[in-house]
């Protein structure tokens, strides 16, 4: 995420890092440097030009200037910016009080808006609401099947008619919604062009039946430059309250974030980093400049870890560790939880320092599969002691699982030096193991 940015901010700050104080002349060389980087990242040009004019007046500001940190100075103040132009806070989604909550979406073909609307009917689900979908994109082939697909992975009903009338479906789900006494209607519409009258003119009128709390425009963060434009026209004619950027995982310049809060006036609710329905977070200004500065985000890391771990739980693998009693079943368990947590590339860029450590490192998330395939086909006493697996165990485990003894042999190995580290770890907190665990999984290969 963002790594072309981050790389060429990094190198920016190289520059100024070894000098002895900030000068009019370093601030500017590095100062062109960041604007060179942020263009490179397709950020709006006004965007880029007042980024750092604000940052050259901050870092020539009087109690700057005598900094004996030129380089952590010239971080600070470019995290800073980073958070303003990114939104500044968190901003969460409106809900109406005492009565049903509407969210519309609208955007672009392609940008994934029914599959953000599968997300999010989980996301709301998960935090305790009781959400309906609409199928009201009724003209893209199998769409509603689509969301039928999605909405039965998530567990939440569907309104949808045969009729090809997206006005009527919005307003009838409204009732249906009502009656089901669902607290929340997310209605998906067909991705239109801002260009398309007609189309824009359906989505203008279902704004104005139903009376969203919450219209929500979904934007493909890779196209860069042209979704911050598709955005303002979109801006324009429905008055949106929000941006969900999806394909976040694949965006390696930045230009649509860091452009678009800007450019429309409006925050970024939502980011979307995967296929999967649990790939969606809210937006965190800070987090998400810590991320694109190489600092990490351990503050979403923690959160995504208390959601799959359980307290008491913890305290008896605490327990199992200190005792040297931890098993093979007890690192099956611990990797099951760690697959709920996310992509493990997304995660471990969430450590950190580990970005950079990332880029040589190829991270696959199906990894896990030969690891539990072993695991699998160990009998329950060669789980619990793995210290009894001989020779002709490994070959009728390696037979069992479809790989071969030297991978039995690699596993064992891994195992025993991840006990002794995550004995060694347990005086720290737990955040300090998840995070010197993941490093160290058999997943990580150069």
């Amino acid at each position: 995420m963002f790594e072309d940015l981050s790389d060429k901010l990094s190198a920016a700050f190289q520059g100024i890092s070894g000098k002895a104080k900030l000068t009019d002349v370093n601030i500017a060389e590095t100062v062109r440097e960041i604007r060179r980087a942020l263009l490179d990242a397709d950020v709006n040009y006004e965007v880029a030009r007042d980024f750092t004019n604000k940052v050259k007046e901050e870092a020539m500001g009087s109690g700057v200037l005598t900094s004996v940190q030129p380089g952590q100075m010239f971080t600070k103040i470019i995290y800073d910016e980073l958070v303003d132009v990114l939104g500044g806070e968190k901003v969460d989604i409106n809900f109406s009080k005492n009565s049903l909550s509407v969210i519309l979406i609208a955007g672009l073909q392609g940008s994934g808006k029914t599959t953000f609307v599968g997300k999010l009917a989980k996301y709301l689900k998960d935090n305790n609401k009781n959400p309906m979908v609409a199928a009201a994109d009724v003209y893209r082939p199998a769409a509603v099947e689509q969301l039928k697909t999605l909405a039965a992975q998530v567990g939440v009903p569907v309104y949808s008619i045969e009729a090809k009338d997206a006005v009527r479906v919005a307003k009838e789900a409204v009732d249906a919604a009502r009656k089901a006494a669902c607290d929340v209607l997310i209605i998906d519409t067909a991705g239109r062009l801002h260009v398309d009258e007609e189309m824009m003119n359906e989505v203008a009128k279902i704004k104005e039946i139903v009376k969203p709390s919450e219209t929500l425009f979904v934007v493909d963060s890779m196209t860069g430059q042209d979704a911050v434009n598709t955005a303002k026209e979109f801006h324009n004619r429905i008055n949106f309250d929000g941006v969900v950027l999806t394909k976040l995982d694949g965006d390696t310049r930045g230009g649509a974030a860091l452009s678009i809060k800007t450019v429309v006036k409006k925050p970024i609710k939502f980011v979307s980093t995967g296929e999967k329905l649990d790939a969606l977070s809210p937006f965190y200004p800070d987090r998400m400049a810590q991320r694109i500065l190489g600092m990490g985000d351990v503050v979403s890391l923690v959160e995504k870890a208390q959601e799959q771990f359980d307290e008491k739980e913890a305290r008896k693998l605490e327990k199992k560790i200190q005792s040297n009693s931890f098993t093979l079943e007890d690192f099956y368990e611990q990797l099951q939880q760690i697959k709920k947590m996310g992509s493990l590339t997304d995660l471990l860029s969430m450590v950190p320092g580990m970005g950079k450590a990332l880029k040589d490192v190829d991270i696959d998330d199906g990894a896990f599969k030969p690891i539990e395939a072993i695991i699998n086909s160990m009998t329950q006493h060669e789980r619990q002691s793995p210290e009894i697996i001989n020779g002709s165990r490994k070959r009728r485990i390696a037979d069992g699982s479809g790989t071969s003894v030297r991978d039995i042999n690699e596993l064992l190995k891994q195992f025993e030096q991840m006990k002794k580290m995550m004995k060694t770890m347990s005086k720290f907190s737990k955040m300090g193991r998840a995070a010197q665990g993941l490093k160290n999984m058999p997943f990580m290969k150069r």
